[in-house]
């Protein structure tokens, strides 16, 4: 395939080291790891390269399952026979790993949320076309654009950023299977917010509507 290429050299030196050292320290940890894993949650967050979730909390290789996209959505249950990658790891998750905990972690100046605030009031013609993978999974956050589209223009990136986590903590709830793992107190669903210029962490409650710090 001529348009593969090898590994950048940076890169390669960046593994060498992490052999030499981190792995080398720890490498009965990391055979270990090689027997299976057992995640205790899985965290679904931005593809967004600011956003860590294993160093925001200090996690170690094996704690977290993680699945990244764009905005942090979860689209809603859609059994249509059709790849769906979300759905698939959300469903791997919860039925094969049985995490007990579904973590939606979304975060300051997220471009896919403004993309949506953008294409849904009429800014990006070009996410409007069929042929916009982003406009169409973009789609999925126009239910939170309608309850953002009415407050001061200067505030709705943020309120959009937060509603995506509450579209997605919404769509959870449409899957059979977590449904179910819910039911049986086996699941439980979490959705936070982080401001990556301050390093602050919110978490949504249920019961005020509200996110506040941790």
């Amino acid at each position: 395939m001529e348009h593969v290429h090898p590994l950048p050299e940076y890169l390669v030196r960046r593994y060498k080291g992490w052999k030499a050292t981190e792995y080398a320290d720890n490498s009965a940890w990391f055979r270990k790891l090689a027997e299976g894993q057992h995640p205790r949650a899985m965290v679904i967050s931005c593809c967004d390269s600011r956003v860590h979730a294993t160093s925001l909390f200090g996690a170690d290789q094996g704690e977290f399952f993680l699945h990244r996209n764009i905005a942090n959505l979860v689209p809603p249950y859609q059994p249509d026979g059709k790849q769906h990658g979300t759905s698939a790891a959300l469903e791997y998750a919860v039925t094969a790993l049985k995490v007990a905990h579904v973590i939606v972690l979304g975060h300051s100046q997220c471009g896919g949320v403004q993309g949506c605030l953008d294409m849904c009031s009429g800014k990006a013609p070009q996410l409007e076309e069929k042929t916009s993978f982003v406009g169409r999974w973009m789609d999925i956050l126009r239910p939170g654009y309608e309850q953002v589209k009415d407050i001061a223009p200067e505030d709705q990136a943020r309120a959009l950023e937060k509603e995506s986590i509450l579209v997605s903590l919404n769509n959870l709830m449409t899957f059979p299977f977590v449904q179910k793992a819910v039911a049986a107190n086996d699941l439980s669903l979490h959705g936070l917010w982080t401001d990556i210029g301050e390093g602050g962490l919110e978490g949504y409650d249920p019961k005020t509507g509200e996110f506040n710090p941790l």
